[in-house]
This record gives structure tokens, sequence and C-alpha cells, in this order.
């Protein structure tokens, strides 16, 4: 496993592994960058809580992507997640394996798109990923790594205010829609999921992706980007827009859950992650997830006087589908 990790070996090479090579129509720069246009930023310290709404739903319906300041997350605590996360991934890979490893059922996990997609002839991307459940009731912390000192601590601190975040922005969002500001409550939202990239520096930027064009298959991911760095990118109307970093922001998509409880009327939009020759890239990423056996649906209020887009379908269902279908799940999720 360990010589699988891309930071165990990318500074052995000068050229990009073949393995890792993508096609021309997917390599960075063959659709157009937009120049100019940013996704919205959302205050969240404004006083005027229905125009905090407005705002959020809007950026949701046009955008699916929109970042969030003044959101009361510390900057302390944010410092500490992204740095602790970055010595995580800077220690040896035996340390990385061992520390991520002790859940035989796989509930906390250090991977690398070599080990999900071991076929030989499938196309890799050049990340490393920290994998692991971060449940409201503190089930699996156990499994967590206990290295580098204090991860379990900063850790579960960061997951525990990411909850409060995510679970605001989604009130917001379900009141928006006219539905209950719970309705996205208890069991389609207590089974998060947290997740560290590490996207080493890459000799040719050009020929590959740290993470391949997709939607987030759960309700929201609220991402901590690095400052300076810019990566992240999002597809609208024919064009890559860069998410460019704001200091102590986070940037909050909508996934693909939720565009099915809306009926379509929020955009689970698509990204990708480019990679850069100079600087390696950490990311925190929080996804808010159902339990497995929860039947996403539209929500019957949104298909009163609209036709009904998608069909019922349990979380773990979902799952399967989009593992197997990738990019192209959408049509198997259709009435």
């Amino acid at each position: 496993m360990d010589r699988m990790l891309v930071s165990s070996w990318f500074h052995l090479h000068s050229s990009v592994p073949l393995s890792y090579v993508q096609p021309p129509e997917s390599r960075p720069g063959m659709v157009a960058v937009a120049s100019g246009k940013i996704i919205p930023v959302v205050d969240l310290g404004l006083h005027d809580r229905d125009e905090i709404l407005r705002h959020i739903l809007k950026a949701s319906e046009e955008y699916g992507f929109f970042q969030v300041i003044n959101h009361g997350v510390s900057k302390e605590l944010i410092e500490d997640t992204l740095n602790i996360l970055k010595e995580f991934h800077g220690m040896s890979g035996e340390e990385k394996i061992r520390e991520s490893s002790r859940d035989p059922n796989g509930s906390c996990k250090l991977y690398t798109s070599r080990e999900i997609n071991n076929n030989k002839d499938c196309i890799q991307f050049w990340r490393d990923t920290l994998r692991h459940f971060c449940p409201p009731s503190g089930d699996f912390m156990e499994f967590w790594p206990q290295k580098p000192a204090r991860y379990r601590e900063v850790v579960e601190k960061y997951t525990q205010e990411l909850r409060k975040l995510g679970l605001k922005i989604l009130e917001m969002l379900c009141e928006g829609l006219g539905l209950e500001p719970e309705y996205c409550c208890g069991g389609l939202s207590d089974s998060p999921v947290f997740l560290a990239h590490h996207y080493p520096p890459c000799p040719e930027p050009s020929l590959t992706l740290g993470t391949p064009k997709h939607r987030d298959p759960n309700l929201v991911t609220i991402l901590l980007q690095e400052k300076d760095i810019s990566a992240l990118q999002v597809l609208k109307d024919g064009e890559w827009i860069a998410v460019e970093p704001i200091p102590y922001a986070f940037v909050v998509n909508i996934g693909l859950l939720l565009q099915i409880i809306s009926n379509g009327r929020l955009i689970g939009a698509e990204h990708r992650v480019v990679t850069n020759s100079g600087t390696a890239r950490t990311t925190v990423a929080y996804f808010i997830r159902p339990r497995n056996e929860m039947i996403i649906e539209p929500a019957k209020p949104l298909t009163i006087s609209a036709a009904t887009i998608y069909r019922s379908i349990t979380f773990e269902d979902f799952l399967t589908i989009f593992m197997t279908k990738g990019p192209d799940i959408e049509p198997h999720l259709l009435l």
C-alpha cells in the first residue's frame, strides 16, 4: 500500500506516469477556464436572516456552489485542523497506513485512486485521501489516527463545529424551498464523513487531475481550502470557474442527494481539482450524508405543482449505483 501512495513516489518522477495521464478531452485546458468569474460569497454574519437565506438559495439554484464567511468557526480551529492534516500527510507512508488501519471494517482508511480503481487500465488521480466516519454520536473515534498528537482532539472539535454550520445551512435551504427547516435533520444528515485530501506537486499538471469531474454523493459538502493555492474548479455554462480561496472561508457545494430532494431545483454542480507543479495542497472536506437505509426522494411538497423528476431510492442503493456509474449516474436516478 505504501508504494501506491502518490506522496511516497511523486518526487522520484520528472514526468507523469502513463497511468495518471488523462485522455485529451479530460485534461486541464481543454475546456476554457472563465476569466474574472467567481462563485457567490455569502456573509453569514449579516443581521438579516432572510437576506442570508435568499443569497444561499440563489447560489444553490444557479451555481450549486458558494463560499461562506463570518460562519462562526474560529480561525484558530481552522488553522489547527489544516495543520494537523498537513502533518498527518507529511508522516512516513508506514506511519500513515498504521494510523488509519485500526478498523478491519474500513471506517477509517487511507487510500489512493489506484487502490479504488485497481484495474490496470483505469486512469488514476494525483492525490492521497484519509477518510473516516464522524457521526455526532462519537462512534468510530476509537479508529481515528492517534498521530499526530492531538489529531483526535482537534478533528473532534472541528467536526462538531462543522455539523452546527452544516445544519444551519441545510435549515435555510429547506426553508427557502418551502419545506420545514428541519426536513433534512435526523436520519438524512447524521452519518457525516470526514475527508482530508492531499495533492503532492505534479511535474506535468497539464496532463493529469487531482480529482476528476464529478458531483458529490451527499447532501452538502463543506470544504476548507488552503490559502493562496487555486485548484478547485466548478463547471457552469460550459466553462470552468476557479474557486479562488478566501482566507478562513468555507466552500459549500450542493450534492446529488439534495438535488433529488429539491426535485431538481438545486444544482449538484460538476467540479474537479487540477494540480500544480510547485506546491503540495491539502484540503479538508465534511460530507453531510444520510444513514444507509434512508429513502432519498423528491420532497412531497415540491411535487404538488411540479412533475416528479427522480425516483425513490435508498442511500445504500444510491451509493452502489454511484460507484459503478460515476459521472453518468443521473439517468439512473430519473423516474
